[in-house]
């Protein structure tokens, strides 16, 4: 077998067609994810009972399990449950109109929100619990201490790990071309079953996958810095 490096770059050209859907599957679970991952992190932290015992079955559930069995188990599972509550309720929504990308985006938001959750409250509890006290009080209400003094600085302490998840969801994106989505990594595998240059159009697919993951980790350290100088005193 011969490479050959001119297909490479067909390739490529055929695969950033794909991009917006891997694009669109990360931000859809990483920001779900995120407002999960904080919501069930505060609910831990606070102890809120009942929701405190859920929260802390999910992210163990989660955290122990694949993240394509988490795909499987909404593809196959979520529409026994909406056909089940249509035919109930004499709904005329079935589960064939959600679209594919649909079960991408509800099963990996589902998995980025537990991670989350884990990387959040470990930010929110490395803020002293005295800025919180004093933000009391001067009269702050709780949602205001946490919107205005600890979501900041818990943000700046978890930003590195909130990149790394977002990187990891970027890959983890290539796990939707089992049901049906086609991503990078999909489209790649259609490009080079029309001549059998698996190679040429998987080293396509990685260097896209590195242009991204370059992407995210420039944004990151912009976001870091204009942190940097507003923590200095500067002008961010």
């Amino acid at each position: 077998m011969k490479l050959d490096p001119s297909f490479i770059w067909t390739a490529f050209a055929e695969l950033l067609g794909a991009i917006p859907t891997t694009l669109a599957i990360t931000v859809v679970s990483v920001l779900c994810g995120f407002v999960i991952g904080t919501t069930v992190a505060l609910v831990r932290i606070y102890k809120v009972p009942v929701l405190n015992q859920i929260g802390t079955a999910y992210v163990s559930f989660i955290r122990g399990t694949p993240m394509l069995t988490h795909l499987l188990l909404i593809y196959f599972g979520l529409p026994l449950i909406i056909d089940g509550l249509s035919a109930h309720y004499g709904w005329h929504f079935q589960s064939a109109m959600v679209p594919m990308i649909g079960f991408a985006y509800i099963s990996f938001s589902i998995t980025a929100g537990a991670y989350m959750s884990e990387v959040i409250r470990a930010g929110l509890n490395a803020v002293d619990r005295g800025q919180i006290e004093a933000a009391y009080a001067i009269g702050m209400t709780t949602s205001q201490a946490l919107r205005r003094i600890v979501f900041p600085q818990a943000f700046a302490a978890s930003l590195p790990n909130l990149s790394n998840m977002t990187i990891g969801m970027l890959h983890g994106s290539t796990l939707a071309f089992t049901v049906s989505v086609v991503e990078i990594n999909a489209k790649a595998q259609i490009v080079a079953s029309t001549n059998w240059k698996f190679f040429e159009s998987y080293i396509a697919a990685a260097l896209i996958f590195w242009g991204l993951t370059i992407l995210i980790e420039r944004l990151t350290a912009v976001i870091e810095k204009r942190i940097n100088l507003y923590n200095r005193g500067g002008v961010a």
